[in-house]
């Protein structure tokens, strides 16, 4: 299995951003965060017409997951809810079967700073994606990916210093998400790159994309179930194209997936 996971920051800024992946990567299924359209028009359509399906998660313009799955591919038992979720209004978590591998793509909650409520609810947060990716990865093969809005560790921003006192890389967040991998998950990247930065995130501002001042805060987590082939972060994509579309804020992760046994 070939599996995209991208924040895409406005699917309806940034849809032909999404078609060009599918056309140049042609994945098997594509874990959408941020996606910021309503039910009502999000563009099924338009992913059929390139041999996708789609299931969403929906929430208008804020939060928003979905999952683009190619055509030929069985999707069963899609659950748009996480069970212990601070809010299922926000439309943060969907999963479903693919191809008898169980892919849950998610947004965790930005957290804003220790100390303001939503932090609170972002450790909330990773505690129902904690009991249900273990109930997930128990089961049978899992995929639980997207933006985790944690970096796993010091190695994963650009300065240390820079965020000390800040969100992203407290204790308490880098426990949560460990609490998250420790439930039989892997981090796939650091599968195949154990020392490369791998950010997926960079400011608009400064210009941080040039100067190397990321963040890695998307992830792949995968079951024992499944092998890791490759993983690569397509940094092409977090620049601006030949059409001059503005590129996400997020660059995806590309991940190729094997079943053991």
């Amino acid at each position: 299995m070939r599996l995209v996971t991208w924040n895409v920051n406005s699917l309806k800024a940034r849809l032909p951003r999404v078609l060009e992946l599918l056309h140049e990567h042609a994945p098997d299924v594509v874990c959408l965060q941020e996606t910021k359209v309503a039910a009502a028009t999000f563009p099924h359509e338009t992913f059929a017409a390139v041999g996708y399906r789609a299931v969403d998660r929906s929430a208008g313009r804020w939060n928003g997951v979905a999952l683009l799955v190619r055509q030929g591919l069985p999707v069963a038992d899609v659950r748009p809810e996480l069970p212990g979720e601070p809010d299922p209004e926000e439309a943060r978590w969907l999963e479903a079967d693919v191809d008898g591998i169980r892919v849950a793509s998610l947004y965790v909650p930005n957290g804003r700073e220790p100390g303001h409520p939503m932090f609170a609810v972002k450790l909330r947060f990773l505690e129902a994606v904690r009991d249900r990716a273990a109930e997930l990865a128990a089961a049978g093969p899992t995929v639980v990916a997207g933006d985790v809005n944690v970096a796993p560790e010091d190695r994963d921003v650009w300065d240390p210093a820079v965020f000390v006192g800040s969100t992203h890389v407290t204790p308490e967040e880098r426990h949560g998400l460990a609490e998250v991998v420790a439930g039989g998950l892997r981090d796939a990247y650091r599968d195949v790159e154990p020392d490369a930065a791998g950010f997926t995130w960079w400011d608009y501002r400064m210009g941080a994309f040039r100067r190397g001042m990321g963040m890695r805060i998307d992830l792949a987590l995968v079951s024992e179930h499944l092998a890791v082939r490759g993983a690569r972060v397509d940094t092409t994509f977090r620049r601006v194209n030949q059409a001059g579309d503005k590129p996400s804020d997020h660059a995806p992760i590309l991940v190729e997936l094997e079943r053991r046994g």
